[in-house]
C-alpha cells in the first residue's frame, strides 16, 4: 500500500490481479465476438414476444421467497431473545409461516419481508429457437392450429389448476395460516407452584427456636389486561387474508407461465408443419430441375444447388420435430402430465384469429384495479399493518398475575400445639418504567405509511401493465394484418415469378433460391407476428387479472 499526501491510500495491484484483469478482458471480448457473430449469422430471425412488463417475471410479479408471496404489511418485529435462530419470515410470532425457503415468485415490493417460502416462478418464456437448416413454406391461412382432439387452452388451464405441483404446494399456505391463527388465539397457561420453607437443619426447640416450617401450594393465573390475544388474532386474520390474495395471484402467474409454454408448443408445431410443407415443395422443385437437366435447359450446378436445399429441408424437418417434442415436454411438466409420452402431445389453438380488446382502455384499467389479486393483497396489507401496530402497543405491557394460595400449612408440632392452616391472595405486575415495547411500536407506525406507499406503487404498476398490454395487442394485430395484406402476397409473387423464369430456362437456380430465401424470411416473420399477437392477447388477460379474451 502506498500513501500519497492529501489523498486516500492507493493499493498497488499484485501481479496475479493483473492476470485476472487480462483474463476478464479476454473473456468479455470473446463474449462480444460471439454476440456479433450471432447477429451477423442469424439476420431477420425475429423472435415472437408478448409485452414484457417486467424483466424476468409476468406482469405484477416481483422477487420474493414464499410459496404464495411476501407478507405484505408485516411490521417484522425482531426477536432479541433468540438472535441465532431467525425465523424464515424474518420475524417471530404467528405472522410468519414455516414453509421451506425455496418455492416461487409472487407479487409485492422487494422491500417487504417474506411470509414463508417461495420458489421463483418462471418468467414468461419466449418461443424456442427453431433450426434454420432449411426453409419454411407458408400454407393456406388458417385460424385454428392443431387437430380437433388436441389439448385446448381452456383444458390446459383446468389441468393446471387441478394438478400443478407448485400450486398444490402453495395451497398448503392456507392451512398453515389457519394454524397461525390458532396459535394466536391460545391463552397463556396458569402457573402451579408448591414449596416447603423454614425446614430446620436438625430440629427447632425452645433453646434453638425457629419456624414454624411452612408448606404452600400456589396457583398464578395470568390476566391479559391489554388484550394482547385479541390483537394477535386480528393480525393473524389479516395475515391469512393477505395469504389468500397472494395465492390467487400465484394462480394468475402460473396461468401466465402456462400461456408461454402453450404458445411455445403451438409455435413449434407450426414450424414443424411448415417445414414438412416446404420439404414437399422443394422436393417437387428438385424433380422439375432433374427434368430440365435431362432436357439440357439447366446446368449441373443448378441441380446441385437445389439438391443441397432438399437436404437442408429434410434436416430441418428432423430438427423442428425434436424442437416440438421439447416444447411439448415443457408443457407437460407444468401440467404435471407424464413426461415419457409428452413428445406426442397435440395442442389446438386459435392462433390465427385476430382480436381487439372487448373494452375501452379506461374500462380495462378499472377492471384491473378492482380485480388484480396482487393489488388486493397490497390493500389488505394496510389493514394488517394497522393490526400489527395495535399488537405492538398491547405487547408493551406484560400480563398481570393473580396469585391464589389455597393451602398453607404451618407445622407447630415441635411446639406441642396444633398446626395452623391458611390461604393467600396476591397480585404480581410488571412496572413498565423502561421497556414498553417502544422500538416495535415505532417500527409498526413507520410500517403503515410504507405499506400505503407500496400499495400506491402496486396500483401504478397495474395501470402500466394494462396500458402496455393494450398497446402491444393493437400493434401486433396491425403487424399480422400488414403481413397478410401486403408483405406475404408480394413476396410470394416475386418467388413464383422467379420459379417461372427458372422453369423456362431464363435464369439459374441460384436466382430462384434467392427469391425463395426472401420469401422464407417473410414466412418466419409472419409466424413470429402470429405468435406475438396470440401472446399479446393472453398477456392482456394476465395484466387485467381475469380472462377477457379467449
Amino acid at each position: 500500500m502506498e500513501l500519497q499526501s492529501g489523498r486516500e491510500p492507493v493499493i498497488s495491484p499484485r501481479p496475479e490481479q493483473h492476470w485476472r484483469r487480462i483474463a476478464g478482458v479476454l473473456r468479455d471480448l470473446s463474449v462480444a465476438s460471439a454476440v456479433m457473430f450471432a447477429c451477423v449469422a442469424w439476420p431477420g430471425f425475429v423472435r415472437a414476444q408478448g409485452p414484457q412488463f417486467d424483466v424476468g417475471s409476468p406482469p405484477g410479479a416481483a422477487g420474493g421467497a414464499s410459496a404464495v408471496g411476501q407478507p405484505l404489511g408485516a411490521a417484522g418485529f425482531p426477536d432479541f431473545d433468540t438472535p441465532s435462530i431467525a425465523p424464515l419470515s424474518g420475524r417471530p410470532g404467528p405472522q410468519g409461516t414455516r414453509a421451506p425457503a425455496s418455492a416461487f415468485n409472487p407479487p409485492g415490493p422487494p422491500s417487504q419481508r417474506v411470509l414463508g417460502a417461495q420458489r421463483a416462478i418462471q418468467p414468461n418464456p419466449t418461443p424456442p429457437d427453431q433450426p434454420r437448416y432449411g426453409e419454411l413454406e407458408l400454407p393456406a391461412d388458417q385460424e385454428t392450429f392443431g387437430p380437433s382432439s388436441g389439448l385446448t387452452l381452456d383444458e390446459a388451464i383446468d389441468q393446471l389448476v387441478r394438478q400443478n405441483l407448485e400450486l398444490q404446494a402453495a395451497r398448503l399456505e392456507i392451512p398453515m395460516a389457519d394454524a397461525d391463527l390458532l396459535t394466536a388465539s391460545l391463552r397463556a397457561n396458569p402457573i402451579f407452584y408448591a414449596d416447603t420453607q423454614l425446614v430446620p437443619y436438625g430440629h427447632f426447640s425452645f433453646l434453638r427456636p425457629g419456624g414454624p416450617p411452612q408448606s404452600d401450594i400456589n396457583v398464578n393465573l395470568p390476566l391479559d389486561v391489554t388484550r394482547k390475544r385479541v390483537a394477535r388474532m386480528l393480525s393473524a386474520r389479516e395475515a391469512k387474508s393477505v395469504t389468500e390474495a397472494q395465492l390467487q395471484d400465484a394462480v394468475r402467474i402460473q396461468i401466465d407461465n402456462l400461456y408461454g409454454n402453450f404458445e411455445d408448443s403451438v409455435y413449434a408445431g407450426l414450424a414443424y408443419e411448415f417445414s414438412q410443407l416446404y420439404a414437399v415443395g422443394i422436393g417437387r422443385v428438385y424433380q422439375v430441375t432433374q427434368e430440365l437437366r435431362k432436357a439440357g435447359q439447366v446446368k449441373e450446378s443448378d441441380l446441385l444447388a437445389v439438391q443441397v436445399n432438399v437436404n437442408k429441408a429434410q434436416l430441418q424437418v428432423q430438427e423442428t420435430r425434436m424442437a416440438m417434442y421439447k416444447a411439448n415436454r415443457a408443457l407437460a411438466r407444468i401440467l404435471n402430465l407424464p413426461l415419457e409420452t409428452a413428445g406426442e402431445l397435440k395442442v389446438r389453438d386459435i392462433v390465427g384469429k385476430l382480436q381487439s380488446p372487448p373494452y375501452s382502455q379506461e374500462e380495462l384499467v378499472q377492471r384491473a384495479i378492482a380485480r388484480r389479486p396482487d393489488l388486493l393483497a397490497a390493500r389488505i396489507a394496510i389493514r394488517r399493518a394497522n393490526a400489527d401496530l395495535k399488537l405492538a402497543k398491547a405487547n408493551g405491557y406484560p400480563d398481570v398475575y393473580v396469585l391464589y394460595q389455597p393451602y398453607t400449612l404451618q407445622n407447630n408440632t415441635y411446639l406441642g400445639v396444633p398446626s395452623a392452616y391458611s390461604w393467600t391472595l396476591g397480585l404480581t405486575a410488571t412496572v413498565p418504567l423502561f421497556n414498553r415495547n417502544q422500538g416495535n411500536v415505532t417500527r409498526a407506525k413507520v410500517n403503515i405509511p410504507q405499506t400505503e406507499i407500496q400499495a400506491v406503487s402496486a396500483e401504478r404498476q397495474v395501470v402500466s401493465d394494462v396500458l402496455d398490454a393494450v398497446q402491444e395487442l393493437e400493434q401486433s394485430r396491425k403487424a399480422v394484418e400488414r403481413f397478410r395484406g401486403e408483405i406475404t402476397p408480394v413476396s410470394q409473387k416475386v418467388r413464383d415469378a422467379a420459379f417461372t423464369r427458372f422453369k423456362g430456362g431464363d435464369t439459374s437456380a441460384l436466382e430462384y433460391l434467392a427469391a425463395q430465401q426472401d420469401y422464407n424470411d417473410g414466412v418466419r416473420q409472419y409466424l413470429d407476428a402470429l405468435i406475438r399477437h396470440r401472446r399479446a392477447i393472453l398477456d392482456l388477460n394476465t395484466a387485467v387479472g381475469e380472462r377477457i379474451l379467449p
